[in-house]
């Protein structure tokens, strides 16, 4: 019997446990030796940088692959998965990063998916079901309507019904993949509350985060994986955040957006009176040469419709668009504006950003297709040139250029998406979130590629909801809210919670 876990005076016995578990592919070791033990009535942080193993590690514990060697454990039972149901059904769920709702459907729906509870015969019991929904949502201390569709709801519901949907199987453990990665500020605080109610049902709660400021806040204890290997599991009241960097990097430096990078006098890109009738209102703003131009703002403020609208992927109602002093037409397209010198990294890379079952090479160059053929024929020796150009420009760690995007860790797969647009020599880039869900490094050569383009003279545009990397890497900063712009602030006069308090209309 593994040792009794204690929380808050009571005893606990659930523990989840891997013995020296290692994982093997062609060429790599994914883990190695890895034990490691999670227990219940806690949120034990599982951390490390993009390849170092936790996915693995996860995906052992659910069933998604089988270990080379080693063994886990769930209490005192050894356990041995072959497939995701099969451990399932023996109380481990998991609830990744991209959420599985079906957003024509109801909060009850999408619970109960697939075994709705039934009258005599095949009628659905709808009374039954939407109490039982209510009462699972309840015990998380969430007060969501069981009938509404799904697509009305705000972002971190929809990231609570995933939960509930996960909790109605009544799983021992479960395991939370960047639950907050599209949460607004607000609304992670409203996550953690159903994080807490968690704990008290004495789930094993394994929580998995690119986000270091959350831990402190959330975790009890936090356990740290490098390069396949655990380096080491500690309370978190016993680190610092300088502590848990040090354990995930070993000795990293932090970069800041160099001196030598300087915005010129021509406007590039002019937006005036631009409106999407309720999405946004009368946006205007110039972008100069060589300017990393911030968009700060909650979820919901704007920021994504209007860079969509400015790529001429959606349409807006009124206001005008120059790129070098050109007029764009009002009914823009993608292909025109990439041929006036635009490229957007969209903020769901996974849904709109790259076709996962397709190679890394091809996904490096869809954007720049027309260079890669003759006609109709593909050049497939400049098509090859064309990706591996990318690769080792922006140092895309990949096992087999040909082996499909989807093998690749979280913060490579971001660099593809920024590679193929690279290919197309734009003279603006906008990115929306190009951080969300990598790691600190990986964000690190996120920042130096956009430096490196404006060193290039290509202008960029850089919308985060991480206002701490809008105060590192930008010149200026707009801010957003409400579909407006309401403000302009200096990166080097302004502090994080003058920022922050500004994008929620108050002040610091």
């Amino acid at each position: 019997m593994f040792p009794y876990m204690r929380n808050e005076g009571r005893v606990y016995l659930s523990v989840l446990k891997s013995v020296n578990l290692t994982k093997d592919y062609p060429g790599t070791r994914a883990l190695d030796d890895v034990t490691v033990s999670f227990g219940s009535g806690k949120v034990n942080a599982l951390l490390g940088k993009n390849g170092s193993g936790k996915s693995t590690l996860v995906k052992c514990f659910a069933g998604a692959i089988q270990p080379t060697s080693g063994t886990m454990y769930l209490d005192d039972e050894r356990v041995s998965f072959s497939s995701p149901a099969e451990a399932n059904h023996k109380g481990i769920a998991v609830v990744y990063q991209e959420m599985s709702l079906v957003p024509s459907l109801t909060v009850t729906e999408n619970i109960f998916l697939g075994r709705m509870p039934k009258k005599a015969g095949r009628i659905v019991d709808w009374q039954a079901a939407h109490r039982e929904a209510k009462a699972l949502l309840t015990t998380m201390n969430a007060d969501i309507d069981p009938r509404q569709i799904v697509s009305k709801l705000s972002m971190w519901q929809c990231q609570v019904v995933e939960i509930t949907k996960a909790m109605s199987h009544n799983p021992r453990v479960l395991i939370l993949d960047e639950p907050t990665s599209a949460l607004a500020s607000h609304e992670v605080n409203q996550m953690f509350e159903v994080l807490r109610a968690l704990k008290k049902q004495d789930v094993i709660i394994i929580y998995i985060s690119h986000k270091l400021h959350e831990i402190p806040e959330i975790a009890d204890t936090v356990s740290v994986l490098r390069d396949g290997r655990l380096i080491g599991q500690e309370d978190i009241g016993d680190v610092t955040g300088a502590d848990i960097l040090g354990m995930m990097f070993g000795e990293m430096q932090h970069k800041t957006r160099p001196a030598d990078i300087k915005p010129g006098d021509e406007a590039v890109l002019a937006v005036s009176g631009l409106t999407r009738e309720g999405l946004f209102e009368d946006v205007s703003f110039e972008l100069m040469q060589s300017e990393v131009l911030g968009i700060a703002g909650m979820l919901g403020s704007g920021r994504t419709e209007l860079l969509k609208s400015i790529f001429g992927a959606d349409p807006y109602d009124a206001g005008t668009i120059a790129v070098k002093g050109r007029p764009v037409k009002r009914k823009s397209s993608p292909i025109l504006m990439k041929k006036m010198g635009l490229g957007l990294t969209p903020e769901d890379r996974k849904q709109e950003g790259l076709i996962l079952i397709h190679s890394i090479r091809d996904n490096l160059c869809y954007a720049s297709i027309d260079k890669a053929r003759k006609g109709w024929l593909e050049n497939k020796k400049q098509r090859a040139e064309i990706a591996d150009k990318q690769v080792e420009n922006l140092e895309i760690q990949v096992p087999d250029i040909k082996a499909s995007v989807n093998s690749l860790s979280g913060g490579n797969q971001q660099k593809v998406v920024v590679g193929n647009w690279l290919n197309t020599e734009p003279a603006i880039m906008l990115f929306d979130e190009p951080t969300r869900g990598i790691d600190v490094a990986a964000k690190q050569q996120i920042f130096e590629i956009v430096w490196q383009q404006a060193r290039r003279g290509v202008s960029t545009i850089f919308v985060s909801s991480e206002l701490e990397e809008l105060l590192e890497t930008c010149h200026r900063i707009l801010v957003m809210r409400q579909g407006r712009i309401t403000g302009e602030v200096d990166p080097a006069a302004t502090n994080v919670k003058e920022l922050y308090a500004m994008c929620m209309g108050g002040e610091a």
